[in-house]
């Protein structure tokens, strides 16, 4: 134990645990945002675990597919940007990096044998289209050669044909295509996530927003827009002082203005005056009206499938939790609530 007054540094076996923690969550983040097409959320979560993988010395054996599944995630999203490099070696595209990782997937596991063949296929296609997408037919000719075995024989003798031919759009490309390839990826997502829906971080906010409540939610928000609030009101308050000030601190003199006679500069000063002490009035009688007005949002249909799912999941009346897992866009507890009253109306009727 640190002395009184001292900083504590914790110990490298603490910061392990609550690296993996966050490892964990940026996981379930990177999952949830993939699987719902957020590209702007999804970059801001690589960023996190990116950061977060860099930083291990060494990869718990617990945490070996939760690695793993990120760094597929993230180099399957760059997946068509043969731009960017993710290996040493600049032949390597992003999405055979990809497959480098959903390799050392398939070793964690061997339950899913046909799901795992399935997406390694389509891989392995999809890195020969988007070489012949992007015009670089010697490049798709050289990763078939890499990729295909003699166990593939059948299909690598297709995909030399398609190579030869020239033509990224013909019928077995677009069998195999990207989208297909992401939707299987979706598939081993929501599978993860069943396995792994014990998140620590999520668990301990989950408990934390229950505790407080949502109208203990909704107060702590109230209160930061009210002391901002008072914050611009006081700094109006002080600007329209200080003009107060500088004016009636000016001699007749001071007043420069050449449309105006010197003997009408009283009159402007106090004018001006009055003018300001008017804005303080009316900034202390406004008071709160300052702050903004939240505009009425309409549900989308979107957020009402979320609704549907979450209640599906943790049952009617867990709204703070289905809060927490859904993803809504600035909605409150109590929203969710009036708004699957509304639904069940709606389907009453």
């Amino acid at each position: 134990m640190a002395a009184a007054g001292e900083d504590w540094a914790p110990s490298a076996e603490v910061k392990a645990v609550a690296a993996g923690w966050m490892l964990e969550f940026s996981c379930c983040c990177l999952c949830r945002h993939f699987g719902d097409g957020c590209l702007s959320e999804f970059q801001r979560w690589s960023d996190v675990a990116h950061a977060l993988i860099n930083g291990l010395s060494k990869i718990p054996a617990h945490q070996k597919k939760m690695v793993y599944l990120c760094q597929l995630l993230i180099k399957i999203a760059k997946g068509k940007k043969l731009e960017c490099h993710f290996e040493n070696d600049k032949r390597i595209s992003p999405l055979e990096s990809a497959l480098s990782f959903w390799t050392l997937l398939e070793r964690e596991e061997i339950e899913l044998e046909k799901l795992h063949k399935d997406i390694r296929q389509l891989i392995q296609i999809q890195i020969v289209a988007v070489y012949m997408e992007n015009g670089y037919f010697k490049e798709a000719a050289e990763a078939l050669e890499r990729l295909f075995t003699d166990s593939d024989k059948p299909l690598r003798m297709k995909l030399a044909t398609v190579i030869k031919s020239k033509d990224p759009y013909v019928p077995l490309l677009q069998t195999f295509s990207y989208n297909v390839l992401i939707n299987k990826i979706k598939s081993y997502i929501e599978l993860f996530m069943k396995e792994n829906e014990t998140n620590f971080l999520l668990q301990a906010a989950t408990k934390e927003v229950e505790s407080q409540g949502p109208g203990a939610i909704a107060l702590q928000s109230k209160t930061v827009n009210a002391d901002e609030n008072d914050k611009e009101n006081l700094e109006t308050k002080q600007r329209l002082t200080k003009e107060q000030h500088s004016i009636t601190d000016q001699s007749p003199g001071d007043v420069r203005n050449p449309t105006v006679r010197p003997r009408s500069g009283r009159k402007l000063r106090e004018r001006t005056v009055l003018q300001s002490l008017n804005g303080l009035q009316n900034v202390e009688k406004r008071g709160h009206a300052l702050a903004p007005v939240r505009k009425r949002q309409r549900w989308t249909y979107k957020e009402d499938m979320k609704l549907k799912l979450g209640v599906k999941e943790f049952g009617v009346g867990n709204w703070a939790k289905i809060l927490v897992h859904g993803d809504f866009n600035n909605r409150t507890s109590v929203m969710l609530k009036d708004r699957w009253r509304t639904l069940c109306k709606i389907q009453q009727g």
